[in-house]
């Protein structure tokens, strides 16, 4: 046997052992019917379709949010049937999370699976953002994170079983231009999802990183934006509701879902965001310098730093982006974008 051979005899050997490995670590799907959900940020948008869908799979539903409108109108959504329990929480106050986190126990016993899904998102160039942007992006994606599994782990450990779902980004992974805070807050969760796995190995506590690309969750609506706001509405939009470029909400919570229930390390949603985060691992520079380019060429180059709600950025309600953005606008109304 010559040495190329046995080279790949190893090679392939070591990868046969990392898959028996993974598999003997993942463990049995879960069997979902009657466990309690826990969903931060599931008033609208993608908390919500995958509240829909561990409803469908015969969960019972807790879902937190700052608004109290948003959570009344949710509390009467005929796809959880009734079953669904909200709290009023802001995950950057730990003492509101652990509150809510006793409330929840108290009443229901115990939360078998924590999702967290607050987040929110700032658009515009770097040049356009403060100290408190980047501020506000880690404390509600990286502390909200943080603050809930530290308030729900001592009961899952305890019990020896629970699963913790972290709802990153593509921007986790790969830092996208014009999303600089966002992209920062995502790459810190990714981080405290992974090496939270790595120190509950053995505990019956499986931790998943779920890292979406772009999604049709009508998101843009509730987006600020910076710079020209017009012009980084209307880019940020388009790639959130085009076909090809982004996927379904209810397709991605789905996902989602069986990546919980079979206690998967990590989930890529979308094909352009596994390929981007391919191209990454294998040509960090090369990809990074493209994205470069690709704002250089073609992204808004103003500094204005006021900060624009996609509710009053009167582009996206002109008659092109509308007939460019149906399947966005249908989102938002199914997903409570427009409450």
């Amino acid at each position: 046997m010559g040495a190329n051979q046995r080279k790949a005899l190893l090679i392939g050997a070591g990868a046969a052992a990392a898959v028996l490995i993974g598999k003997k670590l993942r463990g049995r799907p879960a069997d979902l019917k009657g466990r309690v959900v826990l969903i931060t940020g599931g008033s609208r948008g993608l908390g919500l379709a995958m509240a829909r869908e561990f409803a469908a799979a015969g969960c019972r539903i807790l879902l937190c949010a700052r608004d109290v409108t948003e959570l009344s109108a949710v509390r009467g959504d005929p796809k959880l049937s009734g079953n669904v329990s909200t709290f009023q929480c802001d995950v950057t106050e730990p003492g509101q999370v652990e509150k809510m986190i006793e409330d929840a126990i108290a009443k229901f016993g115990r939360i078998d699976i924590l999702v967290n899904n607050a987040g929110e998102i700032q658009v515009g160039p770097v040049q356009s953002m403060t100290v408190e942007d980047f501020e506000t992006a880690m404390n509600v994606m990286f502390w909200g994170v943080v603050h809930s599994t530290l308030a729900v782990l001592p009961h899952m450990l305890a019990r020896k079983d629970g699963r913790i779902v972290n709802i990153t980004s593509i921007g986790g992974k790969v830092a996208v231009p014009h999303l600089l805070p966002y992209t920062c807050a995502k790459f810190a969760a990714v981080a405290f999802s992974e090496g939270l796995r790595s120190e509950l190995v053995g505990e019956g506590v499986k931790v998943t990183t779920i890292a979406p690309g772009l999604m049709r969750t009508g998101s843009f609506r509730n987006a600020r934006f910076k710079g020209d706001a017009g012009k980084e509405a209307v880019w940020f939009s388009l790639g959130a509701t085009l076909p090809g470029i982004s996927m379904d909400a209810v397709r991605a919570a789905r996902q989602v879902v069986v990546a919980a229930r079979r206690g998967q390390a990590e989930k890529i949603l979308s094909m352009p965001a596994k390929l981007l985060a391919l191209s990454h691992g294998v040509f960090p520079g090369i990809t990074t310098d493209a994205l470069g380019y690709f704002s250089r060429w073609f992204l808004p180059k103003s500094t204005d730093s006021r900060s624009v709600h996609g509710r009053n950025v009167d582009a996206l309600d002109s008659r092109p982006m509308k007939a460019l953005t149906p399947l966005g606008r249908r989102a938002q109304a199914s997903l409570h974008q427009n409450i």
